[in-house]
C-alpha cells in the first residue's frame, strides 16, 4: 500500500535531489535506532516525504553529514542525522508497514513469514509511539468492516486512510498542526489508498481480494477494461483529491523553502496518478 508518494525527478533542483536523498537516508537510519536494522527493510517514499514535509512545517533545520551506511559501506552518503521527529516518523513507517503486513494475511492468508519476521520490530515501534499504534490499529478496524460489508464507496472506504494519515500528523507535530495540514494529510492518505486499490486491480480481482474499484464496477475483467470504460470517472476521482491537496498545500505555514515538497505535490501525484493508470499489467 506503500511507496506512492514520489518525486517528480526531472523536474527537481540539484539541491532538493541532495535534501530528498539525505531525508530519505536520515529516515532509514531513524527506524533502525527505534526498531533495529531488519525494520529498515520497509523504508518507503511515503513516509519519507512526510518527513520533509513536517520538518519544514516545525521549524526543524535538519543538520546533514556525509555517512557510511550497511547499504553503502565504500562511499559516504549525505545524511539527515535523525532528531526526535525523525524517529516517530519512522516508528510510524514501521506500525504502518506491520499493520499492512495483516491486512495481507487477513485478505489471503499470506505474509504470516514476513509478520513473524518483522513482529520484534514493530513491538519496539509500538512502544515508542504507542498513540501512533492505536490510531493505525483503530482506522484498520474500521477499514475492515467496509472490506467485510463489500462496500463499493470510495469515499467511505478511503476516509479511514484518510483519518489515520491526518490523526498521526496530529501527534507527530501536536500544537503545530492547522487545519490545512489536517485537510491536506487526509487527502493524502485518501490519495494513498485509492491509488494502490486502482494499482492492485488486477492482482485482487485474480485472488479475490477486496478492492472498491472492483466492486463499483463488479463486471469489468481487469484494470485496461476499467479504464477504457470508466476512464472519465477514475480521473475524476483523482482529480479532485489532488486539487484538494494542492489547495491546502498552498496555504500551509512553510519555515523554509518548499520547492521539495511542492514538487512531489504538484507533479509527483499526478505523475504517479499516470503511471498507474496506463499501466496494465500486473504488478
Amino acid at each position: 500500500m506503500f511507496g506512492y508518494v514520489k518525486t517528480d525527478t526531472p523536474n527537481m533542483y540539484v539541491k532538493d535531489t541532495v535534501l530528498y536523498k539525505a531525508m530519505y537516508c536520515g529516515l532509514c537510519k531513524g527506524i533502525g535506532k527505534v526498531s533495529g536494522q531488519r525494520a529498515r527493510l520497509v523504508l518507503n517514499y511515503d513516509l519519507t516525504f512526510l518527513s520533509v514535509l513536517l520538518h519544514n512545517l516545525a521549524g526543524i533545520d535538519v543538520k546533514i553529514e556525509k555517512q557510511r551506511c550497511i547499504a553503502h559501506q565504500i562511499r559516504k552518503r549525505p545524511v539527515a542525522i535523525p532528531d526526535e521527529l525523525t524517529e516517530k516518523i519512522g516508528a510510524f513507517n514501521v506500525i504502518l508497514a506491520k499493520y499492512k503486513i495483516l491486512d495481507d494475511v487477513y485478505d489471503s492468508g499470506n505474509g504470516k513469514i514476513k509478520n513473524a519476521f518483522f513482529n520484534k520490530a514493530y513491538k519496539k515501534a509500538k512502544k515508542f509511539t504507542p498513540e501512533l499504534d492505536e490510531i493505525v490499529d483503530k482506522n484498520y478496524k474500521i477499514l475492515r468492516e467496509y472490506e467485510k460489508n463489500n462496500s463499493d464507496s470510495v469515499d467511505m472506504v478511503a476516509d479511514s486512510f484518510g483519518n489515520m494519515i491526518s490523526q498521526a500528523v496530529q501527534v507527530l507535530l501536536k500544537d503545530k498542526v492547522d487545519e490545512n495540514l489536517t485537510k491536506l494529510c487526509y487527502n493524502l492518505g485518501k490519495w494513498i489508498y485509492l491509488i494502490d486499490a486502482l494499482d492492485d486491480f488486477d492482482k485482487d480481482k485474480k485472488k479475490g481480494n477486496f478492492n472498491v474499484f472492483i466492486n463499483m464496477y463488479k463486471d469489468v475483467i481487469d484494470k485496461k477494461s476499467l479504464m477504457e470504460l470508466h476512464k472519465d470517472y477514475i480521473v475524476e476521482i483523482f482529480s479532485q483529491v489532488i486539487v484538494d491537496i494542492e489547495d491546502s498545500a498552498k496555504k500551509l505555514d512553510y519555515k523554509f523553502n518548499h520547492d521539495l515538497t511542492d514538487n512531489v505535490l504538484t507533479l509527483g501525484l499526478k505523475q504517479q496518478t499516470k503511471t498507474v493508470m496506463e499501466k496494465t499489467n500486473e504488478r
